[in-house]
């Protein structure tokens, strides 16, 4: 009988989004792929809060986005709200976020795996890994099928041994109504993985119709040309456009709230795992911040036209009654429904010191982990995560080449980075303070940085490329007007007087007078015909004046810390895998021996982060190196 199923090359496990960025990309670079999910209704669920990006967070799908990953136009297309957070500050530092249609995003995505041509779907639970000498060749499922490939990528994010609980009750799952996925674990156990168990949670979803709007604060979106994908450059959404809502809880929300803490799981024992600490449930920050009267809280809409709300900042495991008392204590909640409470959901994570930056695993041969299964949590962190494994996973089986992203090249590097070389003793969110070189890992620029490199292996089209070079091309020609331009005091002296800034005596170059703190060059734009007219000539968008006006006001700072990143590249050039046997070298801690020796460092600068690894360290084996 002839066979009836394909050898694939790559097999996703898991259809969240890691899933769905691994296996587009290795399906768009030329690999036959399968996905592989339990529920293909729950395609990219958003099983937290409505939304994408936010501090760092929007940096990275900007950076996905730029390789040629989908999670930026998926978003934008499924955009309800979107606002560029931190405008107050540096660039360096501004970061976009979008409140999405939960429904729609599931969707949006569901059409792009339909259409991409080289990838299939199955619906069933993957129980088995098929594994011989070391090499991983294919998976079992719960149905008895056997999907034979040369490359796995596990991406099960909460499902691994999944249970949940809401107050002294707990029930198996790896999402509310949703069944957990057993036999994995512990067959990679046996082949000597090492494991753990990890806490995340969710809020209580509200219906909106029994909430009183008119004591709450309004909280709108922006109405300008951002938005995620560089594609969307002249992107007009057409979806109904949402604002959220800002609610403070109060003495008597966390009085009420306390009465239940005996029931609590994360008091009374039940829960042993380990939480997040930067997205903590509200009984935490009860506990943790017992002097504060008050806890900011957010209501945001979970669609265009639904009436159901995600109440961010109310992220609970207490029963059910004590989080519905406490809600009618805020003020506009006192009549509120809810739709179903919050819950806490512990699940089976690998350490990710297992992995090297690839995303490969060090002990099995073409198996891959990407997302919460590596202990990260967030929609961002796990899409970057398996964009990296499925590039990774195509490239192993076409070319000897891989594809690693530095720190000092994106917040994706960053993150893989930390992870491979530090590990995790709770769920790792992404923050702009891990970046060493964040004036260099804007959000503006991630195109810039990356999209020459999607271009370079396959990922990033022709037509994404052409736009990447029309940008490059007229953002120097606008810079080198800016340059070149002088303006006189007469065109210029009453608008710098209204910005309170100082006039000028005689004519000066616009690049000085734009260097200004004050003043802005959308601004210059309506003063100075000239300029105006220039930017007409060439028709320059809102998006390429902001990256000239970027690259002039910053540009010292941006010039010292490139010098800084290049001077310290010198360590991650200098590749010491395979060297040594760490355990002979006697001059090095007995620490740092046994930290390198687990970890496998492809570095010295990757050594050097290792943490019990010191600079005594590092230097012996500089010595050693002949440095």
């Amino acid at each position: 009988m002839a066979n009836l199923l394909p050898d694939y090359d790559v097999i996703v496990v898991g259809a969240g989004h890691a899933g769905c960025e691994a296996a587009c990309a290795a399906a768009h670079l030329g690999s036959h792929t399968l996905l592989i999910t339990l529920d293909m209704n729950k395609i990219a669920q958003m099983s937290c809060n409505p939304a994408i990006g936010g501090i760092a967070k929007g940096q990275i799908v900007r950076e996905i986005d730029a390789l040629g990953g989908l999670t930026g136009i998926v978003t934008d297309q499924s955009s309800i709200q979107f606002r560029m957070l931190n405008r107050s500050k540096g660039p360096a530092m501004w970061s976009p976020r979008s409140q999405c249609d939960r429904m729609k995003f599931s969707a949006n995505w569901r059409y792009q795996l339909e259409h991409t041509d080289g990838l299939d779907m199955w619906q069933d639970d993957v129980v088995e890994l098929v594994v011989k000498d070391g090499q991983v060749y294919g998976v079992k499922t719960a149905l008895g099928v056997v999907f034979n490939a040369k490359r796995v990528i596990l991406t099960n994010g909460t499902f691994l041994n999944g249970l949940m609980h809401i107050g002294r009750v707990s029930f198996e799952g790896g999402r509310i109504s949703e069944p957990a996925s057993h036999g994995l674990t512990a067959q990679l156990c046996s082949l000597g993985f090492e494991t753990g168990r990890m806490k995340t949670g969710t809020p209580v979803r509200i219906d909106g119709k029994s909430i009183d709007f008119s004591k709450l604060t309004e909280q709108g979106g922006d109405n300008d040309f951002h938005c995620f994908s560089y594609l969307h450059y002249d992107y007009r959404n057409t979806l109904i456009q949402r604002p959220c809502y800002m609610a403070y809880t109060n003495e008597a929300v966390h009085h009420a709230l306390r009465q239940g803490f005996t029931d609590s799981p994360l008091f009374n024992g039940t829960i042993q795992s380990v939480g997040p600490r930067y997205c903590p449930s509200i009984e935490t920050k009860l506990n943790t911040f017992a002097d504060r009267t008050s806890h900011h809280l957010f209501l945001e809409p979970e669609g265009e036209t639904t009436t159901e709300f995600y109440l961010n900042g109310f992220s609970s495991s207490l029963p059910w009654d004590v989080q519905l008392t406490g809600l009618r204590l805020i003020e506009g909640f006192e009549n509120v429904r809810i739709f179903r409470p919050g819950y806490a959901i512990e699940y089976d994570y690998f350490p990710p010191t297992q992995l090297y930056h690839t995303l490969e695993t060090k002990l099995i041969q073409g198996l891959y982990f990407a997302g919460q299964i590596n202990g990260t949590t967030g929609y961002e962190e796990a899409a970057a995560q398996g964009l990296m494994a499925g590039i990774n996973a195509h490239l192993s089986l076409h070319s000897s080449v891989e594809f690693v992203l530095n720190r000092d090249e994106a917040y994706i590097g960053v993150l893989i980075d930390d992870l491979v070389t530090k590990g995790v003793d709770e769920p790792y969110r992404m923050f702009t303070s891990r970046a060493e070189y964040r004036i260099l890992l804007r959000q503006d620029d991630a195109d810039m940085r990356l999209t020459p490199k999607g271009f370079q292996i396959g990922l990033v089209t022709n037509n994404r490329h052409k736009i990447y070079l029309d940008k490059i091309e007229k953002r120097d020609l606008l810079i080198d007007f800016i340059k070149n331009f002088s303006v006189k005091p007469d065109e210029i002296n009453s608008f710098l007087l209204s910005l309170n800034t100082a006039p000028i005596r005689q004519g000066m170059k616009l690049v000085d007078i734009l260097s200004r703190p004050q003043v802005g060059l959308l601004a210059l734009i309506d003063v100075l015909p000239s300029l105006n007219n220039f930017i007409g000539e060439f028709v320059l968008r809102d998006e390429i004046i902001e990256a000239a006006e970027i690259s002039i006001k910053y540009s010292g700072y941006i010039e010292r810390e490139r010098m800084l990143a290049d001077k310290l590249s010198r360590l991650e050039n200098l590749v010491i895998a395979g060297k040594f046997n760490y355990e002979e070298l006697t001059n090095l801690s007995i620490e740092a021996r046994q930290k390198l020796s687990k970890i496998q460092p492809r570095t010295i600068g990757q050594a050097s982060r290792i943490s019990g690894v010191s600079p005594a360290d590092i230097n012996v084996l500089l010595i050693l190196m002949g440095r």
